[in-house]
């Protein structure tokens, strides 16, 4: 049984800092300055915060963060696990609390110093204090230390399955990237590239190269959510979450899951999925837009698959087929993402997820967009929202 929260919880304020590669201040501040841009967004006061929601990797305590910014008495705070499947995961907290009353304005938000700071890219390379060093340890010794020698094992696999080929891993990196030079906050603003700069590009982990995998950034995100009542005052049109969800599937690893019989799969995703339409009562047919977690270029692949866009093994022809292009069937991360404009752990993604729907990005689609999708990291426990716009 699915629980229904649709429209119980609206998206009111969005920000993101300067994304940058030395932000040459604590974590601590970018999670402030996050914060206090999406409540000025809002037309909300520090005060009328009562609920915070982030990652478990996030540095910054709420009660920090709350003092940073000014808020007064908090109600909830929340945190989600696994990565880059928290970032949907963070705001699924969020709605849970403002649509059971434990909370009326949550603010979720991410912050890291990513480059500058602890850089993700390492991987587990170095001391490892958790009990997934039992299943880590079986494949070390082999060199399978970071996530992208452990996403190349997977697409390695899938593309054997498939026949997809490196035109769609190209078509993915390029389209995101020509989004990110029309957006000034993207650290790659008025950068391409093109397939012979890609073709050239230094192999990362075969079949992965430097433009199919995402950028380690310093920078903060933050939405605020609220209830539907106090939304219909504030300064911007209200997002409405329509569908939120997290799942885990059987035998899942953190961003590897070898040991399935079948590991060129991500039920986990597909479980969200379908989780999200059936809460919300939405279809596939319903999506205008997706934001979809590109920590690397073909996991977009994948997941359109797992959404039900396309079907296995059709999502080569898919986005070969313009979709992901601004008049294509889905615009998808027209804000560049995190292979080209930030990686903050996806959270920078519900703030384009949002402005989607607003109709304020800076490559809005000339269709009206009704619903976007928004999605977590892929390979872990993971999840995804549907957002649409507020029913005044």
């Amino acid at each position: 049984m699915v629980a229904n929260i649709k429209d119980k919880a609206v998206i009111v304020g969005v920000h993101n800092t300067k994304f940058s590669k030395d932000s040459g201040v604590s974590e601590l501040s970018l999670a402030a300055q996050a914060v206090k841009g999406a409540i000025d967004d809002a037309g909300l006061k520090p005060s009328d915060i009562d609920g915070f929601a982030t990652f478990t990797m996030d540095s910054n305590d709420e009660i920090e963060v709350a003092r940073a910014v000014g808020c007064g008495d908090l109600t909830f705070w929340g945190r989600s696990h696994y990565g880059g499947g928290a970032a949907t995961g963070s705001l699924h907290q969020a709605v849970m609390a403002v649509a059971t009353g434990m909370a009326e304005c949550v603010a979720v938000y991410r912050a890291l110093n990513g480059r500058s700071g602890q850089r993700f890219s390492s991987g587990v390379s170095g001391e490892i204090m958790t009990a997934d060093a039992i299943h880590w340890g079986w494949y070390m010794p082999y060199g399978l230390l970071t996530p992208a020698s452990w996403v190349a094992m997977f697409n390695q696999r899938w593309m054997h399955l498939t026949g997809v080929t490196k035109d769609a891993m190209f078509e993915v990196a390029h389209s995101t990237r020509e989004y990110a030079i029309n957006n000034p906050n993207a650290f790659f603003h008025g950068r391409s590239f093109d397939r012979a700069e890609y073709d050239a590009s230094r192999m990362i982990a075969d079949p992965l190269q430097l433009f199919d995998c995402c950028q380690e950034s310093d920078g903060a995100s933050c939405v605020i959510v609220t209830t539907p009542e106090r939304a219909r005052d504030l300064k911007q049109p209200g997002v409405a979450v329509r569908g939120v969800a997290q799942a885990a599937a059987p035998d899942q690893e953190q961003m590897t899951s070898f040991y399935r019989e079948e590991f060129a799969a991500i039920p986990e995703m597909e479980i969200a999925a379908k989780n999200c339409f059936e809460m919300s009562g939405l279809s596939v047919d319903d999506i205008d837009a997706a934001v979809i977690y590109d920590a690397f270029s073909p996991i977009v692949l994948w997941q359109l698959e797992a959404w039900g866009f396309c079907g296995f093994g059709e999502s080569g022809d898919f986005v070969l087929d313009g979709a992901l292009r601004p008049g294509g069937r889905l615009p998808t991360n027209t804000h560049g993402g995190q292979l080209s404009e930030a990686y903050i752990h996806g959270v920078n993604g519900i703030v384009e997820a949002t402005r989607l729907v607003r109709g304020q990005s800076r490559n809005q689609p000339e269709k009206d967009i009704n619903h976007a999708l928004v999605t977590s990291g892929v390979g872990i426990p993971t999840g995804g929202a549907l957002l649409g716009k507020l029913d005044y």
